[in-house]
């Protein structure tokens, strides 16, 4: 099952491949050399550019200037020929595989949740990122995903996917509606990691709240997303936030005005379909939808960002991020 995974991840970036867009407000940036999947954006605080995990263990720094450039790599083997020609999750368990990405603004740490080594760290200075944590109480994580970096308090907040499954297994949790999902938090000031929920079913994405009162978190398997609060009288419970988004990947926070953007398709056996960037507040209520199927096509779509009016858009399998004008 693992090679299938594998054959149809390669499946997926052909088809992504060969999408263009006539939309002039549309822009594409290929990623560069044989690599996949620029999942997840972080925003430099400078507004110079932003950073992003591909497959092959590699963290990419763009800029305007320069493009796509080498920034951090997860393990020292991700330097390495095979990992640098590694699609998908092919050798993720040597070379690692960036999902989940977040910056905090006031240190410049980048936080990197690696699908199946780990939560990480990297300096500001880039180079080989450092291990947090890639267990609890003995547990192994098994297979992170979302990642999100609390404002107000720099707490880390991430998801394990599944805690049965892997990454390469990704079509058999999905297939058996798993639902061992969790929620995490990492208090850097304490060093200490802590789980808040489990019971998810294919637990995504995660984002915190503009004010720091609570995270969202995606169930991609169930097409859920719940509320975790941090504070106030409903601290430490969550909720049922809303059902509205089809198959919801990753959830950002709109810095700008408090709602959330989130990355969805249509789940299909094998092939996502109708790939859609949602807006929706603090409510759970839906307020804007963007069809991204000229853009992105039968791709199994992971994220949609906003800064500076312009959405950044990425992907698990694709060969390219997108950026569109809003």
């Amino acid at each position: 099952m693992a090679s299938f995974v594998f054959v149809i991840s390669l499946l997926l970036l052909s088809l992504s491949s060969a999408v263009f867009s006539d939309d002039a407000s549309f822009q594409k940036l290929p990623v560069p050399g044989m690599r996949s999947g620029p999942e997840s954006f972080a925003f430099d605080p400078t507004g110079k550019g932003f950073y992003t995990g591909v497959s092959g263990g590699k963290i990419l720094k763009y800029t305007p200037e320069n493009g796509f450039v080498d920034f951090a790599q997860m393990t020292k083997s991700s330097n390495s020929k095979w990992c640098n020609g590694a699609l998908g999750t092919a050798f993720a368990g040597k070379c690692g595989r960036p999902s989940g990405i977040a910056l905090n603004s006031k240190t410049g740490d980048l936080y990197v949740a690696d699908a199946p080594l780990g939560l990480h760290v990297i300096s500001p200075a880039g180079g080989l990122a450092t291990k947090i944590a890639d267990s609890l109480d003995g547990k192994p994580f098994k297979f992170l995903d979302g990642l999100d970096v609390d404002p107000t308090t720099g707490v880390v907040y991430f998801t394990s996917f599944s805690s049965k499954f892997g990454p390469r297994e990704v079509l058999i949790a999905v297939g058996l509606k798993d639902a061992s999902g969790k929620l995490f938090k990492y208090d850097p000031a304490t060093k200490t990691v802590t789980q808040l929920m489990e019971g998810l079913s294919g637990a995504a994405g995660c984002a915190v709240s503009s004010d720091g009162s609570f995270v969202l978190v995606s169930e991609f398997i169930k097409s859920n997303i719940k509320r975790y609060w941090i504070t106030g009288p409903k601290a430490g419970t969550s909720e049922d936030f809303s059902n509205l988004v089809s198959n919801p990947d990753n959830i950002r926070r709109s810095a700008s005005t408090g709602n959330f953007w989130v990355a969805s398709v249509v789940n299909k056996v094998v092939v996502p379909t109708d790939p859609k960037a949602v807006k929706i507040d603090s409510n759970g209520q839906v307020l804007q939808t963007i069809s991204l199927n000229n853009e992105f096509g039968n791709t199994l779509l992971s994220e949609v960002n906003e800064l500076n009016g312009h959405l950044y858009i990425g992907t698990l399998t694709g060969s390219f991020a997108g950026i569109m004008k809003l």
